[in-house]
């Protein structure tokens, strides 16, 4: 499985909010300490706020938090909002398929059942998850910070 780039701005987001939780969070913030463009950060910010997992507030000292605990967010389904369907093959999507095997193929079974079991471990995996060490991500994202700063 390989996700977009849009998906991980989006979970490094999150993360962050997370992190920095109740503080709000600028998206300067974000690009900052993952070296991200600034536009891409805006468009997750902006999704994952209309979706209800950021709160945003505008103007001068604005910027963004978590709408929900950490806890009741899920990889998953950040994931599915990121990615739309996640149609590893043709043969997954009716409106296009065009292979005579669909239905006999055992190919497309097991891709199946590998994009299931790949969802089901992200779906276990929740924001707080992802956020819990603290501690180390701080110290890492303090250590990156500085540097630019300097």
């Amino acid at each position: 499985m390989r996700l977009t780039a849009y998906t991980n701005h989006a979970l490094r987001t999150l993360q962050l909010a997370a992190l920095r939780a109740p503080d709000l969070v600028r998206v300067d913030d974000v690009v900052g300490v993952h070296r991200l463009k600034k536009p891409n950060i805006v468009k997750a910010v902006h999704e994952l706020g209309r979706e209800g997992y950021l709160e945003t507030q505008r103007g001068r000292g604005g910027g963004f938090r978590l709408a929900r605990p950490p806890e009741t967010i899920t990889v998953g389904e950040v994931v599915r909002l990121t990615e739309g369907d996640l149609d590893l093959v043709e043969c997954f999507n009716p409106e296009t398929n065009t292979c005579p095997l669909l239905g006999v193929c055992r190919l497309s079974r097991k891709l199946r059942e590998a994009t299931a079991a790949f969802m089901a471990v992200l779906d276990d995996l929740t924001i707080a998850d992802i956020a819990a060490n603290k501690g180390q991500l701080m110290a890492r994202i303090d250590a990156v910070t500085t540097k630019i700063a300097a």
